[in-house]
């Protein structure tokens, strides 16, 4: 099934969403929001799984045009955002543009930051900051949303404790970025608020295209109406979803709706595009000495999709402006 929040209070107002984006319907006799599904997924998973269906053949009356831009986060508000950079090729470019080698642990211990998830942006919200040199990027991104999660939850394990799928556009700052660092203490004013895709979906919905714990589809990245790549989120993912939830899990319980990112899309073969402008920089820094692709500037957009076999769009769409505080 597909789920939305639309507008309206801090945790937003829970909608069931037909298969293909047209129509919605809200459920507030079975969960007045998102969370409450999370909180108590095995009561109100079947009831929510059975409006869908009812959606899907057209026979709900009270259903209404779906409209992304009444949308919010599917979680607005999460206890847990913890978002991980599963594609180490992009991490290994990264390092290599600025002559930094790469450590072999990367390769086997997850890179993983816990970022700020107090308050999200919806898909169609602005891209907010103050000033554009602080280098603003878009990071394509999957991520997931789990269930409770038991304290040193093992990666064999917690597959089972995936519930929802969507797409995220992890914004940076990534000017900013360098000084943080270099303080040993992580991101923080470089990483603000993340923006995910108007419905999150169950994983029944991506069919073959969700295996050994990972999203087999090519996520489509556009600036400016401009094509700007499409890596597919399947392949150079070096740890899968349950691997990096039992990343988390190793010294904490995770509480139901926290919310897992996979890291900025990223291919090997580098024919498909970025995800996000810092990997073309690299790449134009490591093959012309130089880099020319600028960050975006007040007024850009930014689209992130991801369309299934038959090229419907599988989430929605992430379609954003960048706009001056």
């Amino acid at each position: 099934m597909k789920l939305a929040s639309l507008k309206g209070g801090r945790d937003g107002r829970l909608a069931v969403v037909s298969r293909d984006l047209t129509r919605a319907m809200l459920v507030p006799d079975i969960a007045p929001t998102l969370q409450a599904v999370m909180d108590d997924w095995e009561q109100t998973a079947p009831p929510l799984a059975a409006r869908y269906q009812a959606l899907n053949a057209g026979e709900v009356k009270s259903s209404f045009a779906f409209d992304p831009r009444d949308c919010t986060s599917p979680l607005p508000r999460a206890y847990q955002w913890a978002d991980g950079s599963a594609y180490v090729t992009h991490v290994e470019l990264v390092r290599r543009a600025r002559g930094a080698e790469m450590p072999q642990s990367f390769w086997t211990d997850p890179l993983m930051y816990q970022g700020g998830s107090d308050s999200f942006i919806g898909p169609t919200d602005p891209i907010l900051a103050a000033d554009e040199a602080w280098g603003i990027d878009m990071e394509g991104e999957v991520a997931v949303v789990t269930d409770d999660v038991p304290y040193g939850c093992t990666a064999e394990e917690a597959g089972r404790h995936i519930r929802l799928a969507m797409l995220v556009n992890d914004v940076s700052l990534r000017n900013l970025i360098p000084a943080e660092l270099a303080k040993g203490f992580g991101f923080f004013q470089s990483k603000p608020a993340s923006a995910f895709s108007p419905v999150a979906v169950t994983l029944d919905e991506l069919g073959q295209d969700w295996r050994d714990g990972r999203l087999h589809r090519p996520l489509e990245v556009a600036v400016n109406g401009e094509a700007f790549g499409a890596p597919d989120a399947g392949t150079d993912m070096v740890f899968n979803f349950p691997q990096l939830i039992a990343h988390v899990a190793k010294t904490r319980a995770m509480a139901a709706g926290t919310i897992v990112g996979s890291g900025t899309v990223s291919n090997r073969d580098r024919t498909a595009g970025s995800a996000c402008i810092a990997e073309r920089r690299m790449l134009e820094q490591i093959e012309n000495g130089v880099a020319s692709t600028p960050f975006l500037k007040f007024g850009d957009r930014v689209r992130i999709e991801m369309k299934d076999a038959n090229g419907h769009s599988i989430f929605g769409a992430i379609d954003q402006h960048v706009r001056r505080i």
